[in-house]
């Protein structure tokens, strides 16, 4: 399937200009831009998500590098799962990788295999640090949550797909890892998300602050054209 050739291109602040990563991409004939001048410390990023909600099947991402794309192994991981799960390629110019290649996929399951190493030292730091806290009596564990008082309606209407994750998060003022803990003692149908989201937190991550990236439901993919 030909599809067309997409390019994401960000800068993190204002006063730095987009020209030079235009111009290294004018050559792969481009057919849409997106481009913006924001942090990449998360995937909360508004042309980063129009991007992937944009991409079909058989289209190519191109960027200039990963960093570009994404400043943490996880955040990347997660972006590329899904526009695999999309039927999409990425290529980046700079480290030469292109997901729609066996080499390709080898990098990228490199990518994963470090990323699952530094994690497994992370909690074998943190399941070190607790243990000791607990010898010498300063260990709380994690600060209990409350409820809130809307989460009824909020889940109500998430699980309806009137709303995404995110906002349902923002709108009740919760962590993620609360409001799946909370979704999940409610009945959540569907296992990560409940509503078919794409989320870049794991239910027991113990992470907080990740962004959720758009969905691949049927239902959008048909409301997107």
């Amino acid at each position: 399937m030909t599809g067309q050739s997409v390019a994401y291109i960000r800068v993190s602040a204002v006063d730095q200009n987009l020209e030079s990563q235009k111009e290294l991409l004018q050559k792969c004939a481009i057919n849409k831009w997106f481009e913006e001048k924001i942090s990449g410390k998360n995937t909360d990023r508004p042309q980063l998500q129009a991007m992937l909600e944009y991409v079909r099947e058989g289209d190519t991402v191109y960027i200039k590098d990963l960093s570009r794309l994404a400043r943490n192994t996880k955040d990347l991981l997660n972006i590329v799962e899904y526009l695999t799960n999309k039927g999409v390629a990425l290529k980046s110019i700079k480290e030469n990788i292109d997901t729609s290649s066996n080499f390709g996929k080898l990098m990228i399951t490199f990518l994963a295999a470090i990323y699952e190493f530094e994690r497994a030292n992370l909690l074998e730091r943190q399941k070190d640090g607790i243990a000791v806290a607990k010898l010498k009596g300063k260990y709380k564990g994690r600060k209990k949550v409350d409820k809130p008082a809307n989460f009824s309606e909020v889940y109500q209407k998430w699980l309806k797909r009137e709303i995404k994750s995110i906002a349902a998060i923002r709108e009740l003022n919760i962590s993620e890892y609360a409001f799946y803990k909370f979704v999940k003692e409610s009945g959540s149908r569907s296992g990560v998300g409940g509503n078919g989201e794409f989320s870049t937190t794991q239910l027991y991550d113990g992470d907080v602050g990740t962004q959720a990236l758009p969905s691949t439901t049927g239902a959008e993919e048909n409301a997107n054209g």
